[in-house]
């Protein structure tokens, strides 16, 4: 399993989702800093209303499971990459030769050809 698609699907969700939820917002801040730190406050009060409320919920709910999703698949990506050899990968890095110009074939053209020799 590949998390690269699930994750961004998720964060395009939770992008989607939030943003929907903050445009239609009416609401209002408020921020109180004093000496004794238990006095200070931090009031957020956000009212969505119409549709936005609905869509915004859901997006954030199906970004949150496809998120689990991605994180999912990261973690048996990773285990699966501890027992299994990848041949793609050998293909690329463990190269035993150089490829050479076969002239043997056709004696007008010149044909680029890699020999894989296994050991």
């Amino acid at each position: 399993m590949r998390p690269d698609r699930p994750l961004i699907g998720a964060v395009v969700s939770l992008g989607a989702g939030v943003a929907s939820i903050l445009v239609y917002c009416r609401g209002n801040t408020a921020f109180s800093a004093g000496y004794p730190f238990s006095a200070c406050q931090l009031h957020i009060d956000l009212t969505t209303t119409g549709p936005a409320v609905l869509g915004g919920v859901v997006l954030i709910a199906i970004g949150i499971v496809l998120m689990a999703w991605a994180l999912l698949a990261a973690i048996v990506d990773q285990i699966v990459r501890l027992f299994v050899r990848r041949e793609e990968f050998d293909s690329i890095v463990g190269r035993s030769r150089a490829p050479y110009f076969d002239t043997e074939n056709n004696a007008g053209s010149n044909s680029l050809i890699e020999h894989k020799h296994e050991s």
